[in-house]
C-alpha cells in the first residue's frame, strides 16, 4: 500500500505597510497638507504562493491617524516581474481612503507589488492636501506546481510552468537529515518518473523532490515516503 503528501516549506513576505518621500503641493488656507501613509496587503495570505494563484489587494491611503483619508487622488497597483523588470500599473482606484484592487490577477512567477498614489490637493479650505508617494515593494515569492501520482512505489509527476529537459533532485532521508538519492531529468512535457525503495516491512521511507529555484520561479521541495505491508 502506498501513501503520500506533499509538503512546502518557503517563506515570504505578508503585510506591508509604509511612510514614503513624496512631491511637494500647495498647502489649503485652513486644511492641513499631510504626507501620504500607504498600507496594503495581499488576500489570500500566503507565505508562499503556487504558479496559477489568484489573488487580490486591499489597503488604504492615510494622513496621520487611520479616520485622515484623502477625498481625491488616484492609487495605482504597479507590478515587476523578472520577466517584464519595469513596474507596470495593473489596476487603479479612484478611492484611495479605501483601496480594493482586483481583477484576473494570477501569480506566473516571482513578483513585487507597490501602490503609487498620486495625491491630492485640497479645493476648499474645509478639505486636506495629501503629498504623492509610494510604497515599498512587497516581494512575492512564486513556487512550482507539482501534480503527482503515485503507482506502486513510483512517483510520476508533471511540473508547471514549462520546465522540460530539466533535472530534479531525489533525496532520502537518512537519520535526521535527507541526502541526494538520485537526480532524474523530465522530458517534453515537464513530466518525471522515478521508483522509490522500500524499508523493511511496515517502516516508512522517506523521500524528497527538489525543483531548483531561479530568478522566474521559487525552489519547491514536496515530500514522500514508501512502506511495505
Amino acid at each position: 500500500m502506498r501513501f503520500s503528501r506533499i509538503i512546502t516549506g518557503l517563506t515570504a513576505a505578508g503585510l506591508l505597510g509604509l511612510t514614503p518621500l513624496a512631491v511637494s503641493a500647495p498647502a489649503n488656507a485652513d486644511g492641513q497638507t499631510y504626507t501620504s501613509n500607504i498600507a496594503f496587503e495581499i488576500s489570500p495570505a500566503q507565505s508562499l504562493y503556487s504558479y496559477g494563484d489568484d489573488f487580490y489587494v486591499s489597503g488604504s491611503v492615510t494622513g496621520p491617524t487611520a479616520v485622515d483619508t484623502p477625498t481625491g487622488g488616484q492609487a495605482q497597483l504597479q507590478m515587476l516581474t523578472p520577466a517584464n523588470p519595469v513596474w507596470t500599473t495593473i489596476a487603479v482606484d479612484d478611492s484611495p481612503g479605501f483601496l480594493y484592487f482586483t481583477g484576473d490577477f494570477k501569480f506566473l512567477s516571482n513578483t513585487q507589488l507597490k501602490v503609487v498614489y498620486t495625491g491630492y490637493t485640497a479645493t476648499s479650505q474645509f478639505d486636506d492636501s495629501y503629498l504623492a508617494g509610494e510604497s515599498a515593494p512587497l516581494v512575492v515569492p512564486v513556487t512550482y506546481v507539482l501534480n503527482a501520482k503515485t503507482p506502486g512505489t513510483s512517483i510520476v509527476g508533471k511540473i508547471k510552468p514549462s520546465y522540460k529537459k530539466k533535472k530534479v533532485i531525489i533525496q532520502r532521508k537518512v537519520g535526521k537529515t535527507y541526502k541526494k538519492y538520485r537526480t532524474v531529468r523530465t522530458n517534453n512535457k515537464s513530466a518525471f518518473r522515478v521508483k522509490l525503495p522500500t524499508g523493511k516491512r511496515g517502516k516508512k521511507v522517506f523521500f524528497r523532490v527538489i525543483v531548483k529555484g531561479s530568478s522566474e520561479m521559487t525552489g519547491l521541495a514536496a515530500g514522500f515516503y514508501t512502506i511495505r505491508y
